[in-house]
């Protein structure tokens, strides 16, 4: 299986720059008393991470694909980043979402142009969806996560914290399907400008740790259920692919519950005026753990903050 170079991330870099935001990293060290920056994807166009790998996708489809139009499956921000690139290079979109999706992110592919597809609640159910939509239609796949060239997007956010933060001890990356820390991670270990010691560390939710499940089992493994309020981490199966640049690039895989979750989400708004989603908090919540042994400086990525007032009022309330 063929994984990712740092050519390809670094040629999706000069793809995407046009679209996809250089986001800030902040350090928060003084207000967390240790050493922490957040690397604020939430700042993207879409609030999400997401319009890197979409955009790189999009952008490369031959202009009979793109006229056809493009679908994709997503639980919400992946759906939103591809109904931006769609519309930004032409492309008619369609997004198959859970029907536990939250209306904030639904508007908001509905309101980028996409059409809207309901679809079970597991992304199995919304691929399988997805799959029969584009046979029948003739659309080109944009998957979230299991593909090279959206891995490739996702990696130069990599190359991003490594010019901003030369001295880093730890990357902490949200897993949903895992497209994100495999771009990461073979950003950062591929990379001249990286430290041999710097170590990738994958942040799942303990209700729906797929990737961890699969690799203490040496090979992709899907769960009977996924359970979290990080709607964007519930990723019941991970991809092949990803599976592949985990075992080869992440240091290893930690769990966060859903109170830490909640509280990390409560303390970035609180103390760093950060709105953040769920699914972007867990890595704060892993790095604020009082048992947190990560090498520092710590980098905690943000991946998205698509969160409603009345979420939002939930957690900080």
């Amino acid at each position: 299986m063929k994984l990712v170079t740092l050519d390809e991330i670094r040629a999706a870099r000069a793809r995407i720059q046009s679209v996809a935001r250089v986001t800030p990293l902040l350090d928060v060290s003084s207000i967390a008393g240790r050493p922490l920056w957040l690397k604020c994807e939430s700042l993207q166009p879409g609030g999400a991470f997401k319009i890197r790998g979409a955009y790189n996708m999009v952008a490369q489809l031959p202009e009979e694909g793109r006229r056809r139009g493009v679908i994709t499956y997503s639980s919400g921000n992946h759906g939103q980043a591809v109904a931006i690139a769609a519309r930004a290079l032409g492309a008619p979109a369609v997004v198959v979402m859970p029907t536990t999706a939250p209306t904030i992110k639904s508007d908001g592919a509905a309101g980028f142009g996409a059409e809207i597809i309901f679809e079970g609640t597991t992304s199995l159910h919304r691929r399988a969806k997805a799959e029969e939509i584009a046979a029948a239609r003739g659309l080109t796949m944009v998957p979230p996560f299991d593909h090279e060239w959206i891995i490739a997007g996702q990696g130069t956010l990599g190359l991003e914290i490594l010019e901003q933060c030369r001295d880093i001890g730890t990357v902490l990356v949200p897993i949903g399907g895992g497209g994100l820390v495999s771009g990461v991670a073979a950003a950062i270990k591929l990379s001249k400008q990286s430290r041999p010691g710097i170590a990738v560390i994958g942040i799942e939710p303990s209700g729906a740790a797929a990737m961890k499940n699969s690799l203490e089992n040496g090979e992709v493994r899907t769960l009977e259920g996924a359970h979290s309020i990080a709607d964007g981490l519930m990723a019941v199966r991970p991809g092949d692919l990803n599976f592949a640049h985990v075992r080869k690039f992440v240091d290893r895989i930690d769990t966060v519950d859903d109170e830490e979750i909640a509280a990390a989400v409560r303390w970035l708004f609180t103390n760093a005026q950060i709105v953040a989603e769920p699914s972007g908090a867990a890595t704060v919540a892993a790095a604020l753990r009082e048992s947190a042994t990560y090498t520092p400086p710590v980098v905690a990525i943000i991946s998205g903050g698509n969160l409603s007032p009345e979420d939002l009022a939930k957690y900080t309330g």
